[in-house]
């Protein structure tokens, strides 16, 4: 048998046969039962995986829940568009490094659905995307954040770059709230909760 530590990715898993605890049950259940997720846990717990496997779920990929329980499930396996941004992905010192990370993680979407910003801030950005993605494809979108905290975390100690980041922040995830009829599903992983970011008042969470 071959163990997958480490390994992050539900498709590498299933395609290379590495030993999988089968939990899609409870992705299905997410899934059909909620619309707003926020996970809180610490690292190493498992929460990007299970965001590669809400990805792959929602991606329509039934190939690779052949033996799963999900495979039962799921009769209709629709393709809705997924936004899985990863706030993991480099180091922040300053308020640039988290802009530089979040407009080039959503010029690959735009790219992939041909959307044109009016609104060049992060936020504006994110908002036209969903309404692209959901013009495009037809179908409502998925939002993705892993790590939405990391920004916060390394800057704890610095008060002035800490509320630059939740400011940013706010903003950047208060378009959820407004984008609310073009979405289908939304979760967010962090380390904890910040309550002075906001995202979840924003959200009615």
């Amino acid at each position: 048998m071959k163990f997958p530590i480490g390994i992050q990715q539900f498709a590498e898993i299933r395609k290379d046969d590495w030993v999988y605890v089968d939990k899609t049950a409870h992705v299905y259940r997410l899934a059909t039962e909620g619309k707003y997720y926020f996970l809180s846990r610490p690292r190493r717990f498992g929460k990007s995986l299970l965001l590669s496997t809400i990805e792959a779920y929602f991606q329509g990929r039934k190939e690779l829940f052949q033996g799963l329980a999900l495979a039962d499930l799921e009769k209709e396996w629709t393709q809705h568009p997924v936004l899985h941004l990863d706030l993991n992905a480099k180091p922040f010192s300053k308020l640039q490094d988290l802009y530089d990370l979040l407009n080039e993680q959503l010029t690959i979407y735009e790219r992939l659905y041909d959307s044109e910003p009016i609104d060049h801030s992060p936020e504006g950005r994110l908002r036209q995307l969903i309404r692209s993605a959901k013009q495009k494809t037809g179908t409502n979108v998925v939002v993705l954040i892993d790590e939405y905290d990391k920004p916060l975390l390394q800057a704890i100690g610095n008060e002035t770059l800490q509320k630059e980041f939740r400011t940013a922040l706010k903003a950047f995830y208060g378009t959820l709230k407004s984008a609310d009829g073009d979405l289908r599903f939304v979760m967010l992983t962090g380390v904890t909760k910040f309550s002075k970011v906001s995202v979840f008042s924003d959200l009615n969470n």
